[in-house]
């Protein structure tokens, strides 16, 4: 059957009468949707009769066909209660989805029955407020005046390219996504999973049972949809499957990744995640297991990311390639000096950026030390050029091949399968391009540009920092106290509240990147006032009640006759009583967080959720202390 279904329609192969043909040739295909993403990185779904479409199809993509309220998705403060209409216009150029339903089977088919999901703008009060029109007018604006820049200026190293004879910008990008997958209501085991990550008992080794047969049509169906998958494995967090008494898996608790191929348009990147997302949960469920993607579902256990890969290419005149990322030589050069420019832009304004990446308290979760996860802003590009390695433990580094000059890009490790790829690709090119304005206009030879980027803390730079440095080839981890690693690459946000004011806090890194009106700040400003929100409401309404739940749950189970046991059980339950017991001459921890909350205290607010987070993990580990000896 999945021969006769229509996966998809590329961008730009048909004309309205074709499309319209094609259409007619898959009748189970019955209803359309328009697909806007708001502030969030929430997408949009309807259900449109597909005659609507075939009676009126111009009207989708002039905005006519379909009004949202977008005061009830994440448009925060642009959108309001008193002016909420939002009309939805389709975007033709990028791929369309279909998106079947395997448990709804059209009766005059037989097939599933599928929808229709055209990409599309949201447009309030005569200009476009969402995440795939903020990403789009960012890279015209970086095309436009990286065109301008270049063939006003000879960048000194790269005088291979002749700048007049660019005829086009483009951007690559590509993302990998991680993932968790378990069997529906299964305790969870984090010593476990902690002992089997210590142990790299789970890395690429091989799935079993529902988990390679989903991994498998997951890959597959990637490609059906015009992905390009290149693979699927296992990451490093999982224990091994468990088997009943006939042999079969029993359940299962694996985390995995599937990646696939990079595109030249940004927006079709960040749609294709958005689908894969789809793909992957609906094929999973399919084979009787739960998905997440959460970044950190398992405190004290691998989180998932989504690493973000990016780069810059010219194509000239005469139909050639180059990549702006590679130097002439790669053997005797790490990158190119736009390469250093990119980087140095990405990292100087990524405390401005940081919120608009890691925007909820999951993600905060799984940006710590001893996880593979960044947690300081630095690079890496290698200790040789002619043998590339990989530091993974910063934030940004550079992703090369002397063999293949193609292939250079960098590789953002920040962001989370929730992370909005379509604001994080905006600004990581308006930040990089920021840093590569810089090296146009300087007029500095390469190996200045290096010296800057490979600058000491405490170093004057005209761009960079005096204070900070921006490159290490060392392990940051293990190589660097953390007070060390403070100082040198900034301190990392605990909280969304202390995120925010990386962007708060830093004005004129915000005013660069809202030059030319891509991203124009009223809407960063809702974009942070929508995680602002997010973050006090599940604050206050989920991770409080939850750690309630925690504290109530840990009761006493030991014989009161024995002295050892009961010392072990009073260091528990003085902590209990700290965190979640009110009295009349005090108030427990969790009370003191909801009334800064209530009073809009932010700063306490979010200075006590560092220490309930930090009490809440003594706690844990008191009472296993404590039941450990009972017997």
């Amino acid at each position: 059957m999945s021969k006769e279904l229509l996966y998809y329609i590329p961008a730009g192969q048909y004309g309205k009468e074709g499309v319209l043909a094609l259409l007619e040739q898959h009748p189970e295909i019955r209803f359309v949707s328009l697909v806007g993403v708001d502030l969030a990185g929430n997408d949009t779904d309807e259900k449109i009769p597909m005659e609507q479409f075939f009676d009126d199809y111009e009207s989708f993509f002039e905005g006519r066909a379909v009004q949202t309220d977008g005061s009830s998705v994440v448009l925060t403060n642009i959108a309001t209660l008193n002016n909420a209409r939002v009309d939805m216009w389709g975007d033709p150029s990028v791929n369309w989805f279909v998106d079947y339903n395997y448990e709804h089977i059209d009766e005059k088919t037989g097939k599933p029955t599928g929808t229709l999901r055209i990409p599309a703008f949201l447009k309030h009060c005569d200009r476009y407020v969402d995440s795939r029109s903020i990403l789009k007018r960012s890279c015209e604006y970086v095309k436009e005046e990286l065109m301008k820049l270049l063939q006003a200026n000879q960048v000194k190293g790269m005088e291979f390219i002749d700048a007049n004879e660019i005829a086009d910008v483009i951007f690559t990008s590509a993302t990998e996504l991680e993932f968790w997958v378990k069997t529906p209501s299964r305790n969870v085991d984090a010593k476990a999973l902690s002992v089997s990550q210590k142990l790299q008992e789970q890395y690429w080794q091989r799935t079993h049972g529902s988990v390679r047969t989903a991994l498998e049509k997951a890959v597959s169906l990637l490609d059906k949809y015009g992905l390009h998958a290149e693979m699927g494995h296992k990451e490093v967090g999982g224990v091994k499957a468990k088997l009943d008494d006939e042999g079969n898996v029993d359940w299962v608790l694996e985390q995995l990744e599937i990646d696939w191929k990079y595109t030249n348009n940004p927006l079709q990147t960040a749609d294709n995640e958005l689908q894969a997302r789809i793909i992957v949960r609906e094929v999973f469920r399919e084979n009787g297991l739960d998905v997440t993607f959460n970044a950190k579902p398992i405190i004290g256990v691998a989180g998932s990311g989504e690493h973000t890969h990016f780069g810059v290419m010219v194509k000239m005149k005469n139909g050639k390639v180059h990549n702006l990322f590679s130097p002439a030589d790669l053997r005797k050069e790490h990158a190119s000096p736009l390469a250093y420019g990119a980087i140095m832009g990405l990292l100087k304004h990524y405390e401005a950026i940081n919120p608009f990446i890691s925007s909820t308290t999951d993600s905060l979760n799984r940006l710590k030390p001893g996880f593979e996860a960044p947690v300081c802003i630095v690079t890496s590009l290698g200790t040789d050029p002619a043998l590339p390695s990989r530091n993974r433990t910063i934030l940004c580094g550079l992703i090369r091949d002397v063999d293949t000059p193609m292939a250079t890009r960098f590789e953002l490790r920040s962001p989370n399968p929730y992370t909005n790829t379509y604001t994080a690709l905006a600004l990581i090119y308006l930040s990089a391009f920021d840093g590569m304005k810089y090296v146009i206009t300087s007029g500095k030879a390469p190996e200045t540009i290096l010296a800057e980027l490979s600058k000491k803390e405490g170093e004057a730079a005209d761009y960079l920092e005096t204070s900070r440095e921006y490159r290490s080839e060392v392990d940051v981890f293990d190589d660097f106290t953390a007070e060390e690693r403070d100082r040198k690459f900034g301190k990392a946000p605990a909280t969304v509240w202390e995120n925010i004011q990386g962007y708060t806090n830093n004005p004129e890194k915000v005013a660069s990147l809202t030059l030319g009106g891509a991203f124009e700040q009223d809407l960063m400003d809702s974009f942070m006032a929508g995680i602002l929100k997010r973050w006090t409401l599940e604050l206050a309404n989920r991770i409080v009640p939850a750690n309630i739940q925690l504290v109530r749950s840990l009761q006493a189970v030991h014989d009161t006759a024995d002295a050892f046991d009961s010392a072990n059980w009073n260091k528990v339950n003085t902590l209990r009583l700290y965190l979640a017991k009110d009295s009349v001459d005090s108030k427990s921890l969790f009370t003191h967080i909801t009334d800064a909350l209530a009073k809009g205290d932010y700063d306490t607010a979010s200075t006590l959720q560092v220490e309930m987070n930090e009490k809440v993990l003594e706690l844990e580990a008191l009472y296993a202390e404590y039941t450990r000896n009972i017997l």
